[in-house]
């Protein structure tokens, strides 16, 4: 039974992958402009910020999105995928979840945020007009 269950949804994730993909393509909206010396600032600041994440995760989607309509340069970090990448966010964040926005701070302290809500507010604050 277990195994039928398990088969159901890979099956049902790979028929909605494609949907989940071209809803972030489609749904994005009009990134915010800035000068281009704000928009260096900003380059500046997104340098010290990292996003663990897996390309179809419905979260990271969300937080892909936001970070595309903030016009971030956010680097994204492959955790399904690459190896590497996944070790560093079990022995960083201590778990294997995404999203999770590594940050590092002026001090050399890395700070480990997970829940797309919570990334997606801080994007905001710190990004956003009102920021």
């Amino acid at each position: 039974m277990r195994l039928v269950i398990r088969y159901f949804f890979r099956t049902l994730r790979l028929i909605l992958t494609p949907f989940v993909l071209l809803s972030e393509k489609l749904g994005g909206g009009k990134p915010l402009e800035r000068s281009a010396e704000e928009q260096q600032k900003v380059d500046a600041a997104c340098d010290q910020l990292a996003l663990y994440q897996f390309k179809t995760c419905p979260f990271c989607v969300k937080v892909r999105k936001q970070i595309a309509r903030l016009n971030l340069t956010i680097e994204k970090r492959d955790a399904q995928h690459n190896e590497t990448h996944r070790a560093d966010l079990e022995q960083g964040g201590g778990n294997i979840k995404v999203p999770c926005l590594r940050i590092k701070n002026e001090d050399g302290s890395e700070q480990w945020m997970y829940e797309s809500g919570e990334i997606n507010a801080w994007l905001e604050q710190r990004f956003g007009r009102a920021g």
